[in-house]
């Protein structure tokens, strides 16, 4: 499968520099890999390496009976379980002589139950290895109240001495149930969830009311008590965190943050969630630097931003004084760096995102010809285009484009129950049809947390096309031949957990682009959405694209990225930035709300609870603020895009 890595460009120029001139901001050992699976490959390779030392020549070091391990669950993890049961299976490793622990569980949850986290470590991991059962120690959320405190006891006895320990965080840095605030020498215990935890939870058990309201988890303390411990982390909702527990100071409001007092541990991420490390955000204050355009662009917002000027203003004390000296006698003189970030940002900015018919095009980011142009906009869910792009995709319609919009996930798991039953209401009310009784008998059926029945899923589906549909109108689309519902089969589990992508998935896709031929493609770039469906379609579709790299059509389609409820692009990396008027924003407003279902409560927000159009309209407002800042004309609005090369 094609990873998506955003481009790089420009840079710190880590070979031949000393280890400690590259990590001098680091207070934890990190390794940084171009990918999830590079990472996981290496980390792979480390736990066999240690299993296979332990197993041929035991020493003191380690635990005289088996190598023990702890582990977690979440979506970090899941890569890796799956690289280390395809080794097992291939002969590579055996875990008989390997203990397994877990982190945490819900309580009270029985271990058979889907949302459990003993359930999910044993079908992800336990059930494809050689494990033995005796050595299989997972936290037990079925225990009884009155044994709970000896049970939690006895466990953070047995897990006090884990030979190796392999876990990742939260957004805000918690360490299985060890939420903010969290006592840095806590032992295994049960703990009130916290009220954000539940919500961040809710989407395993279809909702904050089903969620537990406790856990049971190992404490910071025996976390600690590891001889070894491996943090990963992918993905750019991570770098936040990863900046704060690598880089920044203890405290008990990132707990994650104590790691740095462990004198074995190492920190192991892809590039995205390196982004913020100041090697990576601000690498020419670590050391020398590769100066292309577009790093000289991100070096100039930085400063304007640091010092609250526009780029026109900086004066080379500005330069000298922020540790930009280099840049100064790499390039040259600072009046004419400003001169040319300012024209590089500026030629960004494009009120034609598919190209201006009979124009000069030599700056501009889009070329005039062909014109019209094909377009295809993929967005995962039927929400995703208009709250990421909404603006943008109105003007291409506008501009007389043929544009496509293509639905990738039916979206359906996303709809509250009581929101189909008002559907059903509504269209007995218009007398077509009563099946209010019957479809309530189906909602009342089945047990929330296990997957939903196909005939209530393919009411929540309907429901999101018509949304999609209404959104589309509302644009000026033809919402009957211009907008696709794919309906990708991975998604189709009626659960949170997906498949895995498969032939079915990319076919679907790449009958699409073979009818369409595009000569503009966008795809969602915010590649950190907590779900992880953004990820999955936007690798779907340049999965699909390798296909299609001898072709004519593919040689001229350019292919941008998108952002949208989860992140923007940093400016530095911009490559077009479409201005929004107030009536285009409004209007695009109007396209967020047709999508009923997703208003007012979100059904699965992350950690931001405000609604998609509030967020979307924040976000590209800030956008327009900052090219303000930096001396660009004042804009309502600014969808930005990054282009892949």
């Amino acid at each position: 499968m094609i990873k998506c890595v955003l481009p790089a460009d420009g840079g710190l120029i880590e070979e031949g520099a000393p280890y400690d001139i590259i990590h001098r901001y680091e207070k934890i050992p990190t390794k940084v890999f171009p990918t999830e699976t590079a990472a996981v490959a290496m980390v792979a390779d480390r736990i066999i390496q240690l299993i296979n030392d332990f197993c041929q020549n035991p020493t003191d070091d380690f635990d005289d009976t088996t190598f023990s391990i702890g582990v977690t669950t979440g979506r970090t993890p899941v890569g890796l379980y799956r690289e280390l049961t395809a080794r097992c299976a291939r002969g590579e490793v055996s875990f008989k002589r390997v203990s397994i622990y877990s982190l945490d569980e819900f309580y009270p949850i029985a271990p058979t139950e889907q949302q459990s986290r003993n359930y999910r470590i044993h079908e992800e991991f336990i059930n494809h290895i050689d494990v033995l059962p005796e050595n299989v120690h997972l936290i037990d959320g079925s225990v009884g109240l009155s044994d709970l405190s000896r049970y939690c006891a006895a466990y953070d006895r047995a897990a006090s001495n884990i030979d190796l320990m392999i876990i990742s965080m939260g957004v805000q840095g918690q360490v299985g149930f060890n939420d903010i605030g969290a006592y840095a020498k806590s032992k295994t215990r049960l703990v009130q969830m916290t009220n954000n935890a539940r919500k961040m939870q809710a989407e395993l058990f279809f909702g904050i009311k089903n969620t537990p309201q406790m856990a049971i988890t190992m404490g910071m303390g025996t976390v600690m008590k590891a001889k070894r411990i491996i943090l990963m982390a992918w993905g750019e909702e991570k770098a936040d965190v990863v900046h704060n527990v690598v880089e920044g100071e203890i405290t008990s409001q990132i707990p994650a943050t104590y790691l740095q007092e462990h004198n074995n541990i190492e920190v192991v991420i892809d590039e995205n969630a390196a982004e913020k490390l100041a090697r990576r955000e601000t690498p020419w204050l670590v050391g020398k630097c590769e100066w292309t355009p577009k790093f000289i662009r991100k070096a100039v917002v930085w400063l304007c931003e640091k010092v609250h000027k526009p780029i026109l203003k900086l004066t080379y004390e500005d330069y000298i004084e922020n540790s930009l000296g280099e840049l100064l006698e790499t390039v040259g003189p600072y009046d004419q760096i400003n001169i040319d970030v300012f024209n590089d940002l500026q030629h960004t900015i494009t009120g034609w995102p598919g190209g201006k018919p009979n124009a000069d095009d030599s700056t501009r980011p889009v070329p005039s010809k062909p014109f019209p142009k094909r377009v295809i906009i993929f967005s995962p869910h039927p929400d995703d285009d208009v709250i990421s792009m909404g603006g943008t995709f109105h003007r291409l319609i506008k501009q007389g484009h043929d544009v496509h919009v293509a639905y990738e996930t039916s979206g359906n798991v996303a709809v509250y129950d009581d929101v189909v039953l008002q559907n059903v209401d509504t269209a007995r009310e218009l007398g077509f049809g009563d099946r209010y009784e019957e479809v309530k008998a189906i909602i009342g059926s089945y047990e929330r947390g296990k997957p939903q029945p196909r005939p209530l899923l393919d009411i929540k589906g309907a429901i999101r096309r018509a949304e999609a549909r209404a959104a589309c109108r509302t644009l000026g689309l033809d919402d009957r031949t211009h907008a696709h519902f794919l309906n990708l089969p991975f998604y189709e589990t009626g659960g949170i957990k997906k498949g895995e992508l498969t032939k079915k998935d990319i076919d679907i896709i790449t009958d699409l682009l073979d009818k369409i031929k595009p000569q503009q493609i966008y795809l969602a770039g915010d590649l950190s959405d907590p779900h992880g469906t953004h990820r999955i379609c936007t690798e779907a579709v340049l999965e699909a694209l390798e296909g299609f790299k001898k072709t004519d059509w593919y040689r001229e389609c350019m292919i941008w990225l998108y952002r949208g409820a989860w992140q923007e692009w940093d400016l530095g990396s911009v490559d077009m930035a479409v201005p929004l008027s107030p009536d285009e924003l409004l209007t695009k407003r109007h396209a967020i709300y047709r999508h009923l279902s997703q208003k007012d409560v979100v059904p699965f927000p992350g950690a931001d609870k405000r609604e998609f159009w509030q967020r979307a309209e924040e976000r590209t407002q800030n956008t327009a603020r900052l090219y303000d800042g930096l001396g660009m004309a004042e804009y309502q609005a600014l969808e930005v895009f990054l282009r892949m090369k």
